[in-house]
């Protein structure tokens, strides 16, 4: 058994989160010892796991502001970060030195950690750079950004292994990083299959006021604009121009997604969507849920038909395994992650982010009836064979094991060299 430190800007609830999360209780299965620092932590708005005990959570230097009057996120954000990881390199790791550190997202907090002496590894999950994730705005916003983009860089390159979450990113990595030679590791993500196994789903009527005879489309996604929640709703708007108005009676979108209120985007984005289904007069086709928990988002994958995915190049994307776990047939856009993990016409449709585009293919369930149970099972078996949680835990745990027998090798060249001195 080895102790296992995870470095986390925000234990919210999303895609970046519940990845870091398996990949705790991946460790955790196989009998490590796992602990969680973050810069923040909501017991209201966190995925399960890290509220219920399953992981010591130790928040630090959430005092930082996040931002300054609304502006410079980013730095403030990585200056939370920094500062976690020099605690851990001073305070922390001198105590209970870890064997693996796994951080993700913010890079610069790397080179800190490595202030700590020790023998320790550092694993850096690339979810996607953080250079890519802004829009490049004007002359000052390009100022601001340079040190930041040429930072991220640096520090990434410090990392002693690097995983990236798909091909796709992969290739963004190697594009984005050019004066990194080594090439990073592909660790697809997984869901924990245990939890599902283990979770009776509840009546759709428990958690939304929707009856099992509704053909139900469901979106599941932080309410962020990158996500264009809008493409589901303009989709919705065109199908009912393609089926007939018994079958158009019976449809429903549910769009459920990670809302935290301290979160100024989550709110305003909410309000643009529910405006636009105003405009398109299709409130009476559309729920929203903010945040639903974990058993409401397993209630609503079990009951839906058809999961609708709407972000474009997407680095990986955990939701669409969470449906094809669910032998539910998704549509997403043709870009990115699920490109690697949707076979078109096969397990869905890859569609270009087009609301037409996405209106046909959700048409096409509803007229024919038996595609939707055949491009279930047929994701099923896929999700089994390429993404299942034991494939996910086995190459993880084969990362550790290369990484403690590094330090072993460095910890006996040392050992040589005193002889020698």
């Amino acid at each position: 058994m080895v102790k296992v430190f995870f470095l986390h800007p925000d234990l919210g609830i999303g895609g970046a989160e519940r990845l870091v999360i398996d990949a705790a209780l991946a460790f955790k299965n196989k009998g490590h010892e796992v602990a969680f620092y973050t810069n923040h932590h909501d017991p209201g708005h966190c995925f399960a796991e890290t509220r219920d005990g399953t992981f010591p959570v130790n928040v630090i230097g959430d005092w930082i502001p996040r931002s300054i009057f609304g502006r410079f996120q980013a730095l403030c954000a990585y200056t939370r970060m920094v500062y976690a990881a020099m605690y851990l390199a001073w305070y922390v790791i001198p105590n209970e030195e870890p064997t693996l550190i796994f951080c993700d997202l913010i890079s610069l907090c790397i080179p800190f950690l490595k202030l700590a002496r020790g023998s320790f590894r550092v694993v850096f999950y690339c979810h996607h750079p953080d250079k890519l994730l802004t829009s490049e705005g004007g002359f000052l916003k390009k100022l601001y950004r340079a040190p930041l983009n040429w930072l991220e860089e640096l520090s990434t390159s410090h990392a002693d292994k690097v995983l990236v979450n798909s091909k796709y990113t992969a290739r963004v990595y190697k594009d984005a990083f050019q004066k990194i030679k080594d090439v990073p590791d592909i660790c697809y993500p997984s869901i924990n299959t245990d939890f599902f196994k283990s979770t009776p789903p509840k009546s759709l009527k428990e958690i939304v006021p929707v009856g099992t005879y509704k053909f139900v489309f469901l979106s599941i996604n932080r309410y962020e604009r990158k996500k264009n929640l809008g493409l589901a709703l303009k989709a919705l708007s065109h199908l009912k121009e393609l089926i007939n108005e018994p079958e158009w009676d019976r449809v429903q979108l549910i769009m459920a997604g990670g809302f935290d209120p301290i979160n100024l985007e989550n709110m305003e984005h909410f309000m643009e969507l529910t405006d636009l289904t105003a405009e398109l007069d299709i409130e009476d086709k559309v729920i929203f849920l903010k945040s639903p928990k974990d058993v409401e988002k397993v209630s609503l994958l079990y009951h839906c038909k058809v999961l609708v995915y709407t972000p474009s190049n997407e680095h990986f994307g955990i939701v669409p395994l969470e449906a094809m776990y669910y032998s539910k047939p998704v549509i997403a856009v043709n870009s990115g992650g699920p490109t690697e993990t949707i076979v078109d016409q096969v397990t869905g449709y890859l569609c270009e982010p087009h609301p037409e585009k996405f209106a046909e293919a959700m048409a096409s369930f509803i007229i024919n009836p038996e595609l939707g149970p055949r491009f279930g099972e047929a994701g099923r078996k896929r999700f089994e064979s390429k993404f299942s949680f034991d494939a996910f835990t086995n190459q993880l745990d084969g990362i550790l094991t290369r990484e403690r027998e590094i330090i072993s090798e460095n910890r006996a060249i040392q050992y040589e060299d005193r002889k020698r001195q």
